[in-house]
């Protein structure tokens, strides 16, 4: 048996059974082939080609590679719209991640300028505060005296700190002494005798005093509320 291929259209020769159906499978990537076990089956129930007038074929053979035209057609659209929506489903969650980072950024940029914009003022406060050198000399102080001393030389956020501290040691006398210890002046530094390294006026200048004390809780509790916090806890520093 002889058999004439057209596009992959399976036409058969004069014995063989073709059907309309067939030529739809043909159109559509299938393959028919009627073996002669179902050929007389196969020939009861259906059309055959050879039915068709000759000069319809060409139409049903030109319908039939249509249709798996328009099937390529529909599988080839499918694939580029589900291609296209991976690529949507990519991009977006590519700007979540861009806009969250430029957000941290953001974020991190303004803090940094917060903590700037704080470390500025501190400066330019401290700047502001005036030495031990800077009061004139007298011979004796009042407790209100040495406060106003205190407030123009300690940094305005740690004063309440150093106050508390002064008010518990020597309630703001700058000729407090104790006699078992040796402690000495407003901070009751131990001996007074540290307080040199301030001034050789230590014992007389509450500035003086002021000034060491202020460098002695910078130095080993960081600042005067840090000293605060040791005091609290065990009432002395």
């Amino acid at each position: 048996m002889s058999r004439i291929s057209v596009r992959g259209f399976a036409v058969a020769s004069a014995t063989a059974v073709t059907t309309v159906g067939a030529v739809v499978g043909v159109a559509s990537g299938g393959t028919a082939v009627a073996d002669d076990n179902n050929f007389e089956a196969t020939a009861a129930d259906t059309t055959l080609l050879a039915d068709i007038p000759a000069g319809q074929q060409a139409q049903v053979q030109t319908a039939s590679l249509t249709q798996q035209a328009d099937a390529q057609a529909s599988a080839a659209d499918a694939a580029a719209k589900k291609s296209v929506e991976e690529a949507a489903r990519i991009q977006a969650a590519e700007d979540a991640k861009s806009k969250k980072r430029a957000a941290e950024a953001k974020l991190e940029k303004e803090r940094q300028e917060a903590k700037d914009k704080k470390d500025a003022a501190e400066r330019a406060s401290r700047s502001e505060i005036r030495s031990a050198a800077t009061f004139a000399q007298q011979s004796s102080y009042t407790v209100a005296e040495v406060q106003a001393m205190a407030r123009q030389m300690v940094p305005a956020d740690q004063f309440q700190c150093f106050s508390n501290i002064v008010n518990n040691e020597s309630t703001w006398n700058y000729r407090a002494s104790n006699p078992s210890s040796g402690a000495y002046g407003l901070v009751q530094a131990l001996p007074g005798s540290k307080m040199a390294s301030a001034g050789a006026d230590w014992q007389t200048n509450p500035a003086t005093q002021i000034k060491w004390g202020l460098s002695y809780m910078d130095g080993r509790y960081g600042s005067p509320c840090g000293a605060w916090s040791f005091w609290q806890a065990n009432h002395w520093y």
